[in-house]
């Protein structure tokens, strides 16, 4: 693992009034440590999955490539400090690493397009071809397969929204091989009862406070999926 563990740093926390910081799961939680190179984060929308593993992302140096938001009525000047309160513990030293969220992988591959434009051996570092070219699925797992081949630490964020069933479980195999070599560590934010399923992952559930282990049969989506597959019908009947 390159990343030991990420401490939140309650004391420093700007306000507990406004997001992300009125998050219970946020003020509750001091510590989480990670032993496995594979780490899930689950639980509901609205949880703070998605923005604690973002914040990491940023506290670890990872960029988050994406286009400047435009502005806004309504300004959150906290909504991006949630990383200055994060303590994190490495291994040896920082590595690079990649964000992937299916919102913001749009942009990347057109600011990619833009640099390949001067410099076309750019693509040679994404599978040697123009991902806007390719079927949205086949340039997503170009993109993995080439990134996740490199030394670093990566996160996703909710990568299921962008991928059929048939490739949510190539990019599981993917990432057990990629864990398994013993050079990349992954911090995955994910609803998918596929990606949850990762052999040897650690889950950690946003749905209690503060964030707690989970086992995978035990968790809500899971028994949510197994039981509609079963029968849909009373999932389907008014009321």
């Amino acid at each position: 693992m390159h990343v030991k563990a990420v401490r939140i740093a309650h004391e420093r926390f700007p306000t507990r009034d406004h997001y992300p910081y009125d998050l219970e799961v946020l003020q509750t939680t001091d510590k989480l440590t990670f032993t496995t190179p594979v780490t899930l984060f689950a639980g509901e929308n609205g949880t703070g999955k998605s923005t604690l593993l973002r914040a990491l992302c940023w506290r670890c140096g990872v960029h988050i490539w994406q286009r400047p938001v435009d502005t806004r009525l309504d300004m959150n000047p906290y909504e991006q400090t949630l990383q200055h309160m994060l303590d994190v513990e490495w291994t040896v030293g920082p590595v690079p690493g990649s964000f992937f969220g299916s919102d913001v992988f749009r942009d990347f591959t057109h600011l990619l397009e833009e640099w390949a434009y001067d410099d076309p051996g750019q693509l040679e570092h994404f599978g040697g071809k123009s991902l806007i070219s390719q079927s949205h699925g086949q340039s997503l797992m170009s993109y993995f397969r080439t990134r996740y081949g490199i030394k670093g630490i990566y996160f996703l964020d909710e990568p299921e929204t962008a991928l059929s069933a048939k490739t949510q479980v190539a990019l599981l195999r993917l990432i057990a091989e990629a864990s398994a070599a013993g050079h990349a560590q992954f911090f995955v934010a994910t609803h998918s009862p596929i990606l949850l399923a990762c052999p040897g992952a650690r889950i950690y559930s946003f749905d209690q406070a503060p964030i707690g282990e989970a086992e995978y049969a035990g968790l809500e989506q899971v028994q949510l999926y197994r039981d509609f597959l079963s029968d849909p019908a009373p999932f389907l009947t008014p009321g």
